[in-house]
């Protein structure tokens, strides 16, 4: 039966955080709050979590993983940024932006796009999710927690915890959010281009 946690959406108690650290760092899937819609997460050398997420999700092994960062210097250790688009990154971050970014070697194989060797990029603007990645000290593996079937995320931490009782470890209760997506921005040729145009605004594209 999955844990549920109810933190307080603007000002997390560091009390929970660590909590939901612990039960990650021993080998939990958890559902977290971003800025666009609730998502999966787990840590990122937990090959075992990982499979469960992928069974929960139905992803295939082309699947585009991302990494929730705490901030742009840890999204750097773990993709490979150019200048123009570190320059942009920083004018939109943090946002409810997913971007598309050559990984580095710091990236599981198993977690790169298999053809184009490519991490996604989160930085999301919420309070919940940017203090667990400062707490754990390093980025989650991360999804959107829409389910098989479903045409749009759950929103609802109740509806989350009746649905997702025995398949996840942990619900991080931070409100009822929306379902629009992120907007997914490709980052790895010279100049950017939108791929999915989702809830965030980039000036110009």
């Amino acid at each position: 039966m999955a844990q549920f946690l109810q933190v307080h959406p603007d000002d997390p108690q560091p009390r929970l955080i660590e909590k939901a650290v612990e039960k990650l760092r021993q080998g939990a899937l958890i559902v977290y709050p971003t800025d666009s819609s609730y998502a999966l997460a787990c840590q990122l050398d937990d090959k075992d979590a990982l499979e469960r997420f992928k069974r929960l999700r139905q992803l295939d092994d082309r699947h585009q993983f991302s990494l929730c960062c705490a901030d742009l210097a840890q999204a750097a250790r773990f993709a490979q940024i150019p200048n123009a688009a570190f320059r942009l990154m920083k004018s939109l971050v943090p946002g409810p932006f997913t971007f598309i970014l050559k990984a580095s070697k710091e990236v599981p194989r198993r977690l790169q796009q298999p053809k184009r060797k490519t991490i996604g990029i989160r930085l999301p603007d919420n309070p919940i999710a940017l203090a667990l990645v400062a707490a754990l000290g390093e980025p989650l593996v991360t999804a959107t927690l829409l389910l098989p079937g479903d045409d749009e995320p759950l929103s609802d931490p109740y509806d989350i915890r009746e649905r997702l009782a025995n398949q996840v470890d942990m619900v991080v209760d931070g409100g009822t959010l929306d379902t629009e997506p992120t907007t997914v921005v490709d980052l790895t040729e010279d100049s950017p281009s939108i791929v999915r145009q989702g809830k965030g605004v980039v000036p110009g594209l």
